[in-house]
């Protein structure tokens, strides 16, 4: 990060901070992802997957969507990198990427329902 010469010292002494920084393209990933799970059904689709290998019909029964909508939805989340698929026969099955950041994005989306729905 290049060295930035702040206007004003109010004593907090934050280029330490400023050194670690990521760089802009980093929090522009964050926050395609954020934007990725603006959808409460493609955040519902994202946590099944992460307990389960589903097809699109099954999903699509479960949600209570069609399977345009449901296939909409898996294409952005595996376009991100979030899902993987898996083709047997005439079939596509789904599930949670066995990344990091699928995991990290599971841990908080049940954390945040945890939060939001106490005693469930």
């Amino acid at each position: 990060m290049q060295k930035t010469q702040l206007p004003h010292d109010h004593g907090q002494r934050i280029e330490k901070e400023l050194e670690n920084m990521p760089e802009e393209s980093d929090f522009k990933t964050v926050s395609d992802l954020f934007k990725l799970l603006c959808d409460g059904s493609r955040i519902r689709i994202f946590w099944l997957l992460c307990h389960c290998e589903e097809c699109v019909i099954n999903l699509s029964s479960i949600v209570g969507m069609s399977s345009p909508a449901v296939s909409h939805h898996l294409r952005q989340l595996k376009s991100s990198g979030l899902i993987v698929s898996r083709r047997d026969g005439k079939e596509v099955y789904y599930k949670a990427a066995d990344t990091q950041q699928a995991q990290l994005l599971h841990h908080m989306i049940e954390k945040m329902v945890e939060i939001s729905c106490p005693g469930t």
